[in-house]
């Protein structure tokens, strides 16, 4: 475990006398329900393809070193809101706005003026409910590394400008560094567990990051392929790298259907990164580092802070918990090829 002072007294803190973390409600259900993505390659009746791998969900009971990140007030995170889309309505007045809402003058710090993020308690837990309605950032206050991340997420029905004729997207951030507002004038320097229609599970490298994963190139994408090429994924050009940021998950479907609850687990050690969707290891990152200078100089990075995005999609999230881990599970390394 390799958290900063600052999480490790957070996390103490928190530890109550017995050894174990104190939920709002007991959290017992199980991560994906019954008929959902179970078991290996095959055994989802989502899963397609003829490279679908997996392991199967365990029960989210909660044990000793999990903590959870939401609660009534979100008092482990602040929040970046960046330029609002020249459609939204109702700001103050001299707000600025943008027709791409990708460039001009952020909202900043703590300043959401719409109340995108929204704290809710629902059946005796909190959910965390996004409006989408401008982009943003919900960011953790502290920086982990050495983790195993998992939540639930589903989608509402609202999608807002410029991401009205695209499917629903949002996604979580990590291993975020530097200021705020590097990537669009909202989301920081990090890597992007993309949760999107369709997406989810797919690597963006954001803002002067990289990172290498073993794909193939079956059509106009690159993909996650356990038997794949190692390639580096980044904004930057470097020797070995695509020309682009994003490396897609796993050829298959492993979503649940709108309106219904996923699960996505994040698994981080050192400089390797393992993405999970609903039981489903769907892609593997290695060798992440940041992309310093004119001579674009490759820094290692394992650690940072989390970012909760809101772009342009009314999304719910759910039972967000962290624990720190010292390996991979070996279910996970299996599965992953690592």
């Amino acid at each position: 475990m390799h958290w900063n002072e600052n999480s490790r007294r957070s996390f103490l803190k928190q530890l109550g006398a017995a050894g174990t973390l104190a939920l709002v409600a007991p959290n017992t259900e199980a991560l994906a329900a019954p008929g959902q993505a179970q078991g290996v390659a095959g055994s989802s009746s989502n899963a397609t393809g003829p490279n679908a791998t997996g392991v199967t969900p365990r029960a989210a009971v909660l044990k000793p070193g999990w903590r959870p990140l939401l609660d009534e007030k979100l008092t482990s995170f602040e929040l970046w809101m960046g330029v609002p889309h020249e459609t939204v309505v109702g700001l103050p007045e001299g707000t600025p706005t943008s027709p791409t809402a990708h460039d001009g003058t952020p909202l900043g710090l703590n300043n959401d003026p719409k109340h995108v993020y929204n704290l809710r308690m629902e059946a005796g837990e909190p959910v965390l409910y996004i409006t989408g309605e401008i982009f943003g950032g919900l960011t953790t206050l502290e920086t982990f590394s050495n983790y195993h991340l998992r939540a639930q997420i589903k989608w509402g029905q609202k999608k807002w400008a410029p991401n009205l004729n695209v499917g629903f997207d949002n996604g979580i951030l990590y291993h975020c560094t530097g200021p705020h507002g590097a990537f669009w004038k909202v989301w920081k320097r990090s890597l992007e567990f993309q949760i999107a229609e369709k997406g989810m599970g797919d690597l963006y490298a954001l803002a002067g990051t990289c990172a290498e994963v073993r794909v193939v190139h079956p059509a106009r994408a690159w993909v996650f392929d356990p038997a794949g090429e190692p390639k580096k994924f980044t904004e930057a050009t470097l020797p070995g790298a695509t020309n682009g940021n994003r490396a897609g998950h796993l050829a298959g479907d492993f979503e649940n259907p709108l309106g219904e609850w996923n699960t996505i687990e994040l698994y981080t050690l050192g400089r390797t990164s393992v993405h999970v969707v609903n039981g489903h290891v769907d892609n593997v990152i290695q060798n992440a580092s940041t992309i310093e200078g004119p001579d674009h100089t490759e820094t290692p990075l394992s650690s940072g802070q989390l970012q909760i995005q809101s772009e342009g999609a009314e999304t719910y999230w759910r039972r967000v918990e962290i624990e720190p881990i010292t390996e991979f599970p070996a279910e996970i390394k299996k599965a992953a090829g690592l």
